[in-house]
């Protein structure tokens, strides 16, 4: 045996682990995909079957009344998918269209309530803070003075 045969026996040892490693992350990834789709559907499915049965209402007569209330649930649902979207999503300009869903959904919502003379929910954090797959706090550019999701540019007053 040569002295090259050794280095030669480790490198086809390793290069064959590398094939082994490559060939189950293979067989790996089509499985997670398969489950973050499968995720996907569920909370979308849980989201519109919320939607659904919360927009089933009694009409009281008031046209205004039974409009908010069937629509606000409606936007809500549109949160809630758009928030799916966020935690599983891939594609930039969906998951920038996502954020955007829900600002607008949201300032939608306290209008009609607003409008009704309803009372405003509670502060709480923005929907898409602590989402568990992605983290979104740095995945749009922001231009200066505006927020995401926000159609208002900075103006200054003269």
């Amino acid at each position: 045996m040569s002295a090259a045969s050794p280095r030669r026996q480790r490198g086809i040892a390793l290069a064959a682990g590398a094939v082994a490693a490559l060939v189950a992350a293979v067989g790996v990834l089509p499985a997670a995909a398969d489950s973050l789709a499968a995720a996907f559907a569920a909370e979308n499915d849980a989201a519109m079957s919320r939607m659904m049965a919360a927009m089933e209402i009694k009409p009281s007569g008031d046209v205004d009344r039974d409009f908010a209330a069937m629509m606000i649930p409606h936007h809500q649902g549109a949160i809630e998918m758009a928030q799916a979207e966020l935690r599983y999503g891939r594609n930039e300009q969906l998951r920038r269209i996502a954020q955007e869903i829900i600002v607008e959904q949201q300032q939608e919502i306290a209008a009609m309530r607003l409008a009704l003379g309803q009372p405003l929910p509670p502060s709480a954090p923005a929907p898409t803070q602590g989402l568990a797959a992605t983290d979104t706090t740095n995945s749009l550019p922001h231009p200066p003075h505006t927020m995401p999701g926000m159609h208002m540019e900075h103006r200054d007053n003269p």
